[in-house]
């Protein structure tokens, strides 16, 4: 059977309410159309942007935490790598005896003093650290003597002057004192493992 024929006027001819009617319904269908297809996809579209959105905040506060850290960190460890470079000159890994007798002596002759013998002993074992003694006997004046003791205790390097022996070495016709010392000078090593 064939569908019935509809005039082509007819939609004229309907009362005004009837039109206003299809009229709705044409819009009503348009509008949920629009609403199902687009409006609905629109928003997951959107919601879908900001989780990722709130995700990507997320990380980028703990990647800016991360770097806070890292920062702090690095501060950290340049310190540390100047304290132990520090440490390092006070306390060295090899006991450096050239470079303490080069000090000796160099210390000696600012002073003023007689370098008579330098003796370097072997190292003894302590339970964090090796010491390394040398003997030295050295002729000069009372404050000569002063001078070198107070030079020695400002060098970098760790340095006790241990069993002190002065004697008069001899005496001048002008009332001056020569002093003969012998003393044993410690510095100190790292242990190596």
């Amino acid at each position: 059977m064939a569908p019935p024929k509809i005039p082509a006027n007819a939609f004229a001819q309907l009362p005004v309410a009837a039109k206003l009617f299809v009229l709705v319904l044409i819009l009503g269908v348009l509008t949920s159309g629009y609403y199902a297809g687009i409006h609905l996809g629109l928003e997951e579209d959107t919601d879908t942007a900001m989780r990722k959105h709130a995700a990507l905040d997320q990380q980028l506060q703990e990647a800016r935490d991360r770097q806070k850290e890292y920062l702090k960190l690095r501060e950290e460890v340049s310190v540390r790598e100047a304290l132990d470079k520090q440490n390092l000159r006070i306390l060295p890994v090899t006991a450096e005896i050239p470079a303490f007798l080069d000090d000796l002596n160099r210390l000696a002759e600012l002073s003023g003093l007689q370098m008579d013998s330098v003796q370097p002993n072997p190292e003894t074992a302590e339970k964090l650290y090796m010491k390394v003694p040398v003997a030295l006997a050295i002729r000069g004046k009372y404050h000569e003597l002063a001078k070198f003791f107070y030079n020695i205790s400002r060098l970098e390097r760790a340095i006790n002057m241990e069993d002190l022996n002065l004697r008069v070495a001899e005496r001048k016709a002008d009332g001056e004192v020569q002093l003969a010392v012998a003393v044993r000078a410690t510095t100190f090593r790292r242990k190596t493992q």
